[in-house]
């Protein structure tokens, strides 16, 4: 027979057998899930609680109740995949309803959800009708399989993918085909490598070591690493790991026991396990921590190197999950700062980038940026000074661990009247100590200087100080740090209701306004009150007035700072004395010259750079368009090689204080607010992406500098933007995670677009 016709033959014998081979789940439906549904359906925000990072999300359904909810009376019962129920039918029992099951005569909720997204497809790379809620407030109807019906006629573009560009057809058919094949799951088998092994056998032997000493150490760890993605040194890419608390040892699948928060009491006996990540990998969850050898002997020789004592375990009640510093107090102060110093960018991120960072009430309790120091810790009197430590420790309590309504007012009175007088205690011990001078600021390593922004309803941080001389700068020390991680990591209640919230984000606003009375110490006495009277100007005076203890004007600082700004002199000194810890030297916002590109980049980029750095640090007043922008915007710029670079444009929201949970739009001052620009992607939840080529990069400067009102911006839109219903929407979306895999490839992960707006 002829090589053709016995290749045809053979084709033909084949082909059936190919149609027939059923749809795998790990192979062909989660990649998709990946590309189209996970930027939405993922952690806590995810609509409808609707999970598609996992087959064990997909197969746990929805919910009609949403996980954050500022005026819930009640809390609410935990539903955390992998923790709260294993199982399609435990989460059942927990009220969420299958979206790939048949119901009946009803075909699965996925099936017509996807049907509806694909029989509407949206105009290409048009704006959204206005009534279409996009935002992360919009009601999410989370329809019943019997109502769904009603649901498609009232809001026939509300199919899936919502708002954005829907699927390719052969996508769609995979989907589809899966779906009527009764959506098998299958789970894909975790393996470590041996290194991973080797490393996770070492830290379980330490963290389930005999002794009391041993058994303190342990907790403060797991309480300090619970929300970290764990990678090891040597280990496979993408591989992160979790601690947890089993009811298993070692060589036993991994049980973990559910508690409301890591700080309560598991119920029995119980070891600490490393398990495998499950679910795909999402930039806003995903904050890093990573072991090591020499990670771990740092944790031996910081922790189990003295001669301390204990002489018996607390417990988990109430007043031990408030107050760490008396809980832990037996394990040396100096080791649990320097531990946390080590890796501040990470403690930092937890609570900047963690579940309590969602939600504009949330957020506006911090500046929209500002930098970040830490005290030294052979300068701080809490690890130094036994005496004043003995009396500082039982002021540090922190609220919410009661929850009831009535109780809130005279709650917070409480906690505010025991850290005011923990600050009267501290002003008083430092004004006897040698006055703050350069020395006095930790400096070991490149994660002592942070810069933090926030994007009205969310924020991040990195390494570095990035972006113009801010208004407010925080310096904190470990009293400072550990209660910041407490409050908003470790105690906070994602599913608390509205008594629990409150509290947490009040205490907040104390320990923020410590952060920036700290800072104060390095100005000169003379010009503190001046500075204070800015950060706090209008309504913020009467803050001032009712909950926050007086500062000290009369102690020096040490620090000669010249001129009649010694805020912006401070820093000036400050970026060239720790120069070599910078990690993210600043060419565009600090522009000194006419420069203002990156050193190293080629001419093609150079232009781009000079050209991008003439929209940064000037107030909205002078250029409008910062007025049409929103908080995170994304420049995908292409080279005529073929490369591309990113840059973050964050708009910067000027505030005339952030001392009340309510009523920001009352103290915003629209027309103080700026611009920083920085390559690379700084935020987790993009609000917009535009794409241009370098050569164009100069006109588009050009033409946002004449934008003078939202028909004039809409046009610049037009031309370059991103819109939701760009038919290359995903790819684009998809190529800023690809850019952060390329430049920082442990912290890469798919980006949240519940925030990319409708321009």
């Amino acid at each position: 027979m002829p090589y053709r016709a016995l290749l045809s033959a053979c084709l033909l014998f084949i082909s059936p057998l190919l149609v027939a081979q059923p749809v795998s789940y790990s192979r062909d439906i989660q990649p998709i899930f990946t590309r189209y549904c996970v930027a939405c359906h993922a952690c806590y925000d995810s609509p409808c609680q609707l999970n598609l990072g996992s087959g064990e999300g997909a197969a746990r359904g929805a919910h009609k109740l949403p996980v954050y909810d500022g005026v819930r009376t009640e809390a609410q019962a935990t539903t955390r995949l992998f923790l709260d129920a294993h199982g399609a039918d435990a989460w059942r029992r927990e009220g969420f309803f299958s979206v790939l099951e048949r119901q009946g005569s009803h075909a699965a909720l996925m099936t017509r959800m996807l049907e509806l997204g694909h029989g509407e497809p949206l105009p290409v790379n048009a704006k959204l009708p206005e009534a279409l809620e996009i935002g992360i407030k919009r009601d999410n109807q989370c329809p019943l399989p019997e109502a769904f019906a009603g649901f498609a006629a009232d809001n026939p573009q509300a199919g899936m993918p919502f708002a954005v560009t829907g699927l390719t057809d052969a996508d769609y058919q995979t989907l589809q085909r899966w779906l009527a094949e009764g959506a098998p799951i299958d789970s894909p088998v975790l393996r470590e490598s041996a290194t991973e092994r080797r490393q996770i056998a070492e830290w379980e032997r330490l963290l389930n070591a005999e002794g009391l000493r041993e058994s303190l150490v342990a907790r403060w760890l797991y309480e300090h690493l619970f929300l970290a993605h764990l990678h090891f040194q040597g280990g496979e890419p993408g591989h992160f790991f979790q601690l947890v608390r089993s009811r298993t040892p070692r060589g036993l699948p991994v049980d973990p026991i559910a508690t409301r928060r890591p700080n309560e009491d598991p119920g029995t006996r119980f070891y600490y396990r490393l398990t495998r990540v499950q679910d795909v990998i999402v930039h806003k969850t995903h904050i890093t921590y990573g072991l090591s050898d020499r990670k771990l002997a740092r944790v031996k020789q910081l922790f189990l190197s003295g001669d301390w004592q204990v002489g018996s375990l607390p417990g988990y009640g109430a007043q031990r999950r408030a107050n760490p510093f008396e809980t832990f107090a037996a394990i040396p102060p100096q080791a649990r700062y320097q531990f946390m110093l080590d890796d501040a960018e990470y403690f930092v991120r937890t609570f900047i980038r963690g579940p309590v960072c969602r939600g504009q009430i949330a957020t506006d309790v911090i500046r929209d940026n500002f930098w970040t120091l830490f005290q030294d810790p052979r300068h701080d009197l809490y690890l130094t000074d036994a005496e004043y430590r003995a009396k500082a420790t039982p002021l540090l309590a922190m609220p919410g661990q009661f929850d009831a309504i009535g109780d809130l007012l005279g709650l917070w009175l409480d906690y505010r009247d025991k850290r005011n007088a923990y600050e009267k205690l501290r002003i008083d011990a430092y004004a006897g100590a040698p006055p703050a001078d350069w020395g006095h600021i930790w400096s070991d390593n490149d994660n002592a200087l942070l810069s933090i922004f926030r994007q009205h309803d969310s924020a991040s941080v990195r390494k570095g100080l990035i972006g113009e001389v801010p208004q407010t700068l925080w310096w904190l020390d470990y009293p400072l740090f550990e209660r910041t991680y407490y409050q908003l990591v470790v105690n906070f209640d994602v599913y608390g209701n509205v008594s629990h919230q409150a509290q947490t984000r009040l205490y907040f606003d104390l320990i923020r306004n410590g952060a920036e009375q700290n800072f104060l110490r390095l100005m000169p006495a003379e010009s503190r009150q001046g500075l204070l009277a800015d950060w706090y100007q209008d309504s913020g005076k009467l803050k001032l007035w009712l909950d926050y203890p007086g500062i000290d004007t009369r102690s020096p600082s040490a620090l000669a700072l010249d001129g009649p700004d010694p805020k912006r002199s401070f820093a000036e000194a400050l970026l060239a004395r720790y120069a070599g810890l910078n990690a993210r030297p600043d060419p565009f916002n600090r522009c000194g010259d006419s420069r203002c590109y990156r050193e190293g980049v080629g001419t093609e980029l150079q232009a781009a750079e000079r050209a991008l750095s003439r929209l940064v640090s000037k107030p909205a007043d002078e250029l409008k368009v910062v007025r049409q922008l929103p908080e995170a915007t994304l420049l995908r710029v292409e080279l005529a090689d073929g490369r591309r670079e990113v840059y973050s444009l964050l708009r910067n929201r000027a505030h005339s204080n952030v001392a009340f949970m309510l009523g920001e739009a009352l103290r915003h001052q629209p027309g103080l607010d700026t611009l920083t620009l920085y390559p690379g992607v700084l935020t987790s939840y993009p609000n917009f992406l535009f794409n241009l080529t370098a050569a164009q990069v100069p006109e588009f400067v050009e033409r946002l500098e004449r934008v003078r009102d939202a028909p004039d911006f809409e046009r610049v839109v037009e031309r370059w933007g991103v819109r939701r219903s760009h038919p290359e929407f995903w790819r684009y979306f998809h190529d800023l995670t690809a850019h952060i895999r390329e430049h920082e490839p442990l912290e890469a992960g798919v980006l949240d677009m519940n925030r990319y707006e409708n321009l």
